[in-house]
């Protein structure tokens, strides 16, 4: 049950966005979320709108306009093992579309089940 936000500092065009969802999709699969479970949305900040620090904690190099910002709000459950190989799995998958990984700031939030409905107010977990 993710709700994927991507933040970016410049306008992309549409395929380019399509491709780092897809990838971040992907991953999320590969890390047993469901295949239809997918829902996503994209966030085009100005970028004096996003004060991104350039170099914390210990990039090997500074972040730029092509900074990514990657928020995974999920259920709670996964184990620190699932978590690290989703990052790894989407450096990967990021990194073969020609992008720098160390521009990307993967935030990951857990809520309980109960906090989730998808229509009609309904709590599938609760």
């Amino acid at each position: 049950m993710p709700l994927v936000t991507l933040t970016l500092r410049q306008r992309r065009p549409a395929v380019y966005k399509a491709a780092v969802l897809d990838a971040i999709h992907a991953a999320l699969v590969q890390a047993g979320v469901p295949g239809t479970d997918r829902f996503q949305r994209v966030f085009t900040l100005d970028p004096s709108d996003a004060h991104i620090d350039p170099t914390y904690p210990d990039l090997a190099r500074p972040r730029t306009d092509d900074a990514l910002l990657i928020e995974i709000l999920w259920s709670v459950g996964r184990s620190v093992k699932v978590k690290r190989a989703l990052l790894t799995d989407l450096m990967q998958r990021l990194a073969a579309l020609g992008i720098d990984t160390e521009q990307v700031m993967v935030v990951l939030q857990e809520t309980a089940w109960e906090n989730w409905s998808f229509g009609g107010g309904r709590q599938l977990h609760a």
